[in-house]
């Protein structure tokens, strides 16, 4: 059994797409982070830099494993898909993994900051991290004009990534002309675990969630 502790936002998601595409067997924990929950000392146990998602893994010894990248390798290491065995191919889809969490992660985080929340419209900061976003975006378009899924065949880098792109027009990036990142996009969204991945934590209530928060414990 694995222990999913988790908020609706597109890391959050990367795990629970994951889960739901392998089809075992895990509980979901939500965490509040409005409350900031993430920041409990019980999590930080698990969790040592509060943020989400993390899984406890209970078949092995309650190892828990944090940072929304190191939890898809470590699934996809440990039910043996989603990740190719042979050295290129990890390679491949590794390199596109480390792709959206050092770029699209960052940059679009920062766009959807400065666009949408930032107290004051600093436009020189909305314009840096838009384009930056943008391009790589026409990064992504590049690759899958040449490819069907990211890394070839359908991998955790396309799970990184799509709940990211998936959400492009809350930081205010256009991708109605990148029409290989579109049918890519269709493609992700159309499977019924992405879909499935999509609605966890679902409508949690403030009971539900503080119940929740008191079970967040090192067993």
């Amino acid at each position: 059994m694995i222990d999913l502790y988790t908020a609706p936002t597109p890391n959050g998601h990367k795990a629970s797409i994951m889960l739901e595409e392998l089809g075992v067997p895990y509980r979901v924990i939500p965490v509040d982070i409005s409350r900031g929950d993430q920041k409990r000392p019980e999590y930080m146990l698990l969790n040592p830099n509060g943020r989400i998602p993390t899984i406890v893994d209970r078949e092995a010894g309650d190892f828990a494993v944090f940072e929304s990248g190191a939890i898809l390798i470590y699934l996809a290491e440990k039910y043996g898909r989603f990740l190719p065995a042979d050295v290129q191919g990890r390679s491949r889809a590794l390199q596109w993994l480390m792709f959206q969490m050092g770029g699209i992660g960052p940059m679009q985080g920062q766009a959807n900051v400065f666009f949408r929340y930032f107290p004051e419209k600093i436009q020189p900061a909305i314009d840096r991290y838009q384009k930056e976003t943008r391009r790589l975006y026409e990064v992504l378009d590049t690759q899958l004009g040449r490819s069907e899924y990211l890394a070839g065949d359908y991998s955790i880098a396309d799970i990184a990534t799509y709940p990211w792109v998936k959400i492009h027009g809350w930081a205010g990036v256009e991708v109605r002309d990148l029409p290989h990142l579109g049918a890519w996009m269709d493609k992700v969204a159309a499977r019924p675990a992405v879909q499935r991945g999509l609605a966890i934590p679902g409508k949690v209530s403030q009971e539900e969630i503080v119940k929740s928060a008191q079970n967040i414990v090192v067993r």
